[in-house]
């Protein structure tokens, strides 16, 4: 293969960008994953573990597991929201000729 020939085209050169695909690693959706995963993980250990004497001292009275978990899944549940309303543009290719 040379690269004189014009016809040579290289791969991913010329692909179009999904708007799927990027919608999809736009990383406000990463970050309202991790929010998710990691606040229902502290409100099931608040629901399971929060009444605990002990743990409950050290906070003051306070299940923290479980409202830090409800804060997180809202926060979220923003980040989605976000996302839904609104999404990523593709930039427009410039006119042919330009």
């Amino acid at each position: 293969m040379s690269d004189d020939n014009p016809d040579d085209v290289r791969a991913g050169a010329e692909a179009p960008v999904s708007a799927t695909a990027t919608n999809l690693f736009d990383l406000r959706s990463v970050i309202a994953l991790l929010f998710g995963v990691y606040g229902i993980v502290l409100v099931i250990m608040g629901l399971v573990a929060g009444n605990d004497p002990e743990n409950l001292a050290k906070t003051g009275g306070l299940n923290l597991n479980l409202s830090t978990g409800i804060v997180m899944v809202v926060i979220g549940a923003l980040f989605v929201l976000w996302v839904r309303l609104r999404p990523l543009q593709l930039p427009s290719a410039p006119p042919p000729g330009d």
